[in-house]
């Protein structure tokens, strides 16, 4: 007997297809995080961290850049 052949009669599809769905929403939810029009200064300020060398980058509580 094949490990294959164990696996397709357990019965797990269900759980590659919860899986996805719940792989999606996390997605979609860190994607509407990053892109809220509230986090623009943030995201403009580490933006600009590689090519600033005059003040060492440090995050505050909120994850933004200070």
């Amino acid at each position: 007997m094949r490990l294959a052949d164990i696996m397709s009669g357990a019965g797990l599809s269900g759980y590659a297809q919860i899986a996805l769905i719940m792989f999606f929403i996390a997605f979609v939810v860190i994607a509407v995080w990053i892109f809220l029009p509230s986090r623009r200064a943030a995201m403009d300020a580490a933006s600009r961290l590689p090519l600033d060398t005059d003040t060492p980058a440090t995050l505050n509580r909120e994850g933004g850049v200070r």
